[in-house]
């Protein structure tokens, strides 16, 4: 029986440039659909659809469930070489109309208690931001192959994802919960970040700062692993200018972001939400 986390909706953000990214979306959309009863906004941004053409015929054969109940795809061409994942995280969120989102990475499987636990610690009222993963020697970075994912997917045994892991340090990234109110509130997405930068150490920073209710969940985050290009790693051109935003908003006061986040052009576009 899958779990009921109907009042979320989970807002995933695509581009598909290696065949172990392929994999990786298809390993988490699988898991989320088979497992849980909820709501899944997929956008891609590419000169053309990847997951479209490769992803969906996979998913309509491996899962099990109706997986167009509560699932929308979105597809916007661009040849633009850069991934501008915060725009369109932002864009999901505007669209987004479920009391709770989830920030969720296309290569992240979570313990199944954890999405629960996230889930039930913001509808309770308790919480704002829940990062579902703790903080220090909490990621588990999978080398999964076609083999162990399948044999994760067909038998929810965690063991396998387990024997291909290592660990390393976990902080930021990968997952949040958020009250959509408290996220459209805080200034979403920072739209100034573009492609690989910062922007998981600005969003903590912000949400504690400006005095939001933040929580962590003690336990593993599982991270597929997968090949890096410029949408992904420090050769992004735009990486210094990124580090120079972060390091401006990393000093700032609640009172100095809140003029920060009044004066962002970007937000205007999200103004009626």
């Amino acid at each position: 029986m899958r779990t009921d986390l109907s009042q979320a909706t989970f807002i995933i953000p695509i581009r598909i440039e290696s065949p172990d990214r392929l994999r990786n979306v298809v390993t988490t959309t699988a898991f989320l659909l088979e497992n849980f009863k909820t709501n899944i906004i997929i956008k891609e941004v590419d000169k053309e659809s990847v997951f479209q053409r490769d992803a969906l015929p996979i998913l309509e054969d491996i899962v099990d469930v109706d997986i167009w109940e509560n699932f929308n795809f979105i597809f916007e061409e661009s040849d633009d070489p850069l991934f501008h994942r915060q725009r369109v995280l932002n864009e999901m969120i505007a669209i987004t109309e479920t009391p709770i989102v989830v920030n969720y990475d296309c290569d992240v499987i979570l313990p199944k208690k954890s999405y629960e636990m996230a889930y039930n610690s913001l509808l309770s009222g308790d919480l704002d931001v829940v990062y579902p993963y703790g903080s220090g020697n909490y990621q588990k970075q999978v080398a999964a192959n076609d083999g162990v994912v399948s044999q994760f997917l067909e038998t929810g045994e965690y063991k396998y994802l387990d024997e291909v892991s290592n660990i390393h340090t976990s902080d930021f990234g990968w997952a949040q919960f958020f009250k959509t109110k408290v996220y459209r509130e805080g200034g979403m997405e920072n739209e100034n970040f573009k492609a690989y930068a910062p922007e998981d150490k600005e969003r903590y920073y912000r949400f504690t700062t400006l005095g939001y209710n933040v929580g962590r969940i003690n336990d593993y985050v599982y991270h597929l692993e997968h090949a890096r290009g410029e949408n992904s790693w420090f050769s992004n051109p735009y990486m210094e200018d990124n580090q120079d935003e972060w390091i401006k908003l990393g000093k700032m006061t609640k009172k100095q972001l809140l003029k920060y986040y009044s004066e962002q052009e970007y937000l205007n576009k999200y103004a009626s939400l």
